[in-house]
């Protein structure tokens, strides 16, 4: 049977969903991309003569070769930098975690995110570093490598992260907000796996979603489809000036819990700040909620009950199969949360709400993403090298 040629288009498509499988079986591939499987297996060969790939169970299926190279992720957040160095099957080798002072600044900020990178690859050994990925707490313009306006970190508005970080390290960047990150590390590794119309609701320092249609990240026009924080859900207040966090987010974040626990609890709640992070954290009003304390209580049910109509007005727009919640606000009262939550969504939608869910990778499903997205960008490299 002759074969027909495959496009690049497609053989990226064959990388990725060897990457998204870990190990898959040449017939259920060839169906998946369309090709017919001899076709398919000269494409293979050539991977594995590359080393790229590898040949299991007598050349019945297919598996990522783990030490091809390795990448690096890195979730950016208003408060920390997570990196992680990982295999080409995605696995993390190392790890590293690093608080942030967010009113440094951005010249200071990506010193430390250069470092963080060096630090990894000097502990990596002869393995290549083949691309880097990054989720930052903005919408980016991809192409350029731009981070658009990260409203929870001062100055951060047009700065050009992925050309400051490929002009460091001379390999392909990736870069994309930090909700559409962990909307792809669910979808790769966690409770989305397999489920193709869903949003990750990101419940941090400020508020955020990623939105996935049809198996896919939808950005929208602008790259900033999802960014929920300037959702308003009061009529009343639609001409108030809320600055740079929006109507939602000045209520529903960490910093929104952190500033009416200071309204009702007083300064004691949060200790005595010593920076900008420490300011916005909700961790005192959480802890008082534990001890019983009504009017934390009381904050709590005000804030998701807020977040309620939000996700109702999610679910009025998008329909989707599932929504999950993540970060460190979501993990503050879980229980309470999704209760109040789901109260409120079937109160106002009724019969159409989703089942809602708790990420399965926590604080990393940005990090998962950030490592799926550099896999996939070296991958993609390597592909057109053939």
């Amino acid at each position: 049977m002759a074969t027909q040629p495959v496009p690049e288009r497609s053989l990226q498509r064959i990388g990725r969903e060897i990457f998204c499988c870990e190990e898959v079986s040449v017939r259920e591939l060839a169906r998946e991309v369309g090709i017919n499987p001899l076709t398919l297996e000269v494409k293979i060969r050539q991977l594995q003569q590359k080393g790229l790939v590898q040949f299991l169970e007598g050349r019945k299926k297919i598996a990522i070769n783990a030490d091809y190279g390795y990448v690096v992720g890195i979730d950016l957040g208003a408060s920390h930098l997570h990196f992680a160095l990982a295999d080409f099957r995605g696995e993390t080798r190392k790890d590293a975690t690093i608080k942030i002072r967010p009113e440094d600044g951005p010249g200071k900020l990506i010193s430390q995110i250069k470092e963080g990178i060096r630090d990894l690859v000097a502990e990596a050994g002869k393995r290549r570093l083949l691309a880097i990925a990054i989720g930052v707490p903005s919408a980016v313009d991809a192409e350029r490598g731009v981070v658009a306006f990260a409203n929870n970190l001062p100055g951060w508005k047009d700065i050009h992260l992925g050309h400051e970080l490929e002009k460091e390290f001379r390999l392909p960047v990736f870069m994309e907000n930090d909700a559409n990150m962990a909307a792809i590390g669910e979808h790769w590794r966690g409770v989305a796996k397999g489920v193709d119309n869903f949003v990750f609701i990101a419940l941090g320092t400020g508020i955020g979603s990623g939105v996935f249609i049809d198996g896919k990240l939808y950005r929208g026009h602008s790259g900033w489809a999802g960014e929920i924080f300037r959702m308003n859900i009061g009529w009343q207040e639609w001409d108030k000036d809320f600055g740079d966090s929006g109507h939602l987010e000045s209520y529903v974040s960490g910093m929104g819990i952190a500033a009416e626990g200071r309204k009702l609890l007083g300064p004691q709640t949060q200790g005595a700040p010593s920076g900008l992070a420490q300011e916005r954290d909700a961790y005192g009003v959480f802890e008082s909620y534990r001890q019983g304390n009504p009017d934390a209580r009381a904050v709590l049910e005000k804030i998701f009950t807020m977040l309620g109509v939000g996700v109702a007005n999610v679910i009025a727009i998008l329909d989707p199969d599932l929504i999950i919640f993540g970060g460190g606000v979501a993990k503050g009262a879980p229980d309470m949360m999704l209760g109040i939550v789901n109260e409120v969504a079937h109160r106002i939608q009724r019969d159409i709400v989703p089942p809602m869910k708790l990420s399965a990778l926590e604080d990393k499903a940005q990090t998962f993403g950030a490592i799926y997205s550099a896999l996939t960008v070296a991958c993609d490299a390597i592909v057109r090298r053939l």
